[in-house]
């Protein structure tokens, strides 16, 4: 039998994304309106339990977001094909968030979209793009923030009716055609800081 700390730690864990999970249901079923108090009935735990883990929803909001982050981090894979390494990393981060729509505004909406995600996101792409561009199989002039745009762009046509997600899929692909390497080179972009935001 386990130590009690160890059992204390496993049902700590257990309970964190049990409330986790919940939050996120109840953000993309309710919106802005569900209440911590929702989140902990879905959870099946104590409201005080919620509150010893997150002193207020934007926390929580921050640790749904960061959360859907992992599932974005495990699609950043390596092959021996870093042009379909790109697009698996691309379908992937369109499909996990065009199920996220409404947590990915809650957390725009109270700015608790954490800027250490945002790096490591920056960071997968740019190691993405740097292969697929040494491979030759990517515009040469690509950036990182290129490729969170086509994310951006992709996301545009999320629509709640389009169950099984035929435009964006439609429109991802005609995004990606344009990453190809072509005749004449993009035109330059705005001086911004190179942030990985979708």
């Amino acid at each position: 039998m386990p130590p009690p700390d160890q059992v204390l730690r496993a049902d700590a864990a257990r309970n964190y994304e049990r409330i986790v999970v919940a939050a996120e249901r109840a953000f993309e079923e309710i919106g802005p309106a569900a209440t911590l108090e929702e989140v902990a009935r879905r959870a099946g735990v104590g409201v005080a339990t919620v509150y010893r883990r997150f002193r207020n929803r934007d926390q929580l909001v921050r640790a749904v977001f960061a959360r859907a982050f992992v599932a974005i981090e495990l699609a950043a894979v390596e092959t021996d094909d870093p042009w379909q390494d790109l697009l698996h990393f691309l379908h992937a981060t369109v499909d996990v968030l065009a199920g996220r729509q409404a947590v990915l505004a809650l957390a725009r909406e109270v700015d608790s979209i954490d800027v250490r995600l945002l790096d490591r996101c920056e960071h997968l792409v740019g190691g993405l793009l740097r292969r697929a561009r040494a491979a030759g199989v990517t515009r040469p002039e690509l950036e990182p923030r290129d490729v969170a745009a086509v994310v951006v762009m992709a996301l545009a046509v999320v629509r709640p009716d389009d169950v099984g997600g035929a435009d964006r899929r439609r429109y991802l692909a005609l995004l990606t055609d344009g990453l190809r390497p072509a005749p004449t080179a993009l035109p330059p972009a705005a001086t911004l800081p190179s942030r990985c935001r979708a």
